[in-house]
């Protein structure tokens, strides 16, 4: 166990968390996505699991430690729900209440066509699936930059 660190992250996840640089992109996904066939064009190569928790459990332990890109309108992403692109279902919901509270900003993630996230997820740094059961829990976070006074500093 670690202070100050979301037991729930496991090491491969806070590696890879750690890895990547600002403006990439981290995507979390549920049991459906097709998360080994497009983790095998990401960085890290391979899916990384979070399988006991659900897409809102797995964002709030992942923003308790990486920022979100300031920079961009496109730092949250979620899949749009195909044939109703207005609907927000509640696993959407629950992850923009994850992100208002980490990060401070209460809007809708941004909605991408099915085909267009699994495109744009081709391009990800890591892909990390959830044991998230219901339809369209997949995200697309952008990390940001950690401000040099919220850096620690450890004195010999």
């Amino acid at each position: 166990m670690l202070k100050g660190i979301d037991h729930r992250l496991n090491a491969e996840v806070l590696a890879a968390l750690r890895a990547a640089g600002h403006g990439d992109l981290i995507v979390l996904c549920d049991r459906n996505f097709p998360a080994a066939t497009v983790a095998a064009t990401t960085q890290i190569g391979r899916p990384l699991l979070m399988e006991n928790l659900t897409s809102a459990e797995a964002a709030a332990a992942i923003l308790s430690v990486m920022p979100l890109d300031t920079f961009v309108d496109d730092y949250a992403m979620s899949m749009e729900v195909v044939g109703d692109a207005g609907q927000r279902p509640p696993v959407q919901q629950e992850v923009d209440a994850c992100i208002a509270k980490y990060d401070g900003r209460d809007r809708p993630t941004l909605q991408i066509e099915r085909f267009a996230f699994y495109e744009l997820a081709k391009s990800a740094f890591a892909i990390i699936q959830t044991g998230e059961t219901r339809f369209f829990g997949c995200f697309v976070l952008r990390k940001g930059v950690v401000p040099p006074e919220e850096v620690v500093q450890v004195t010999p």
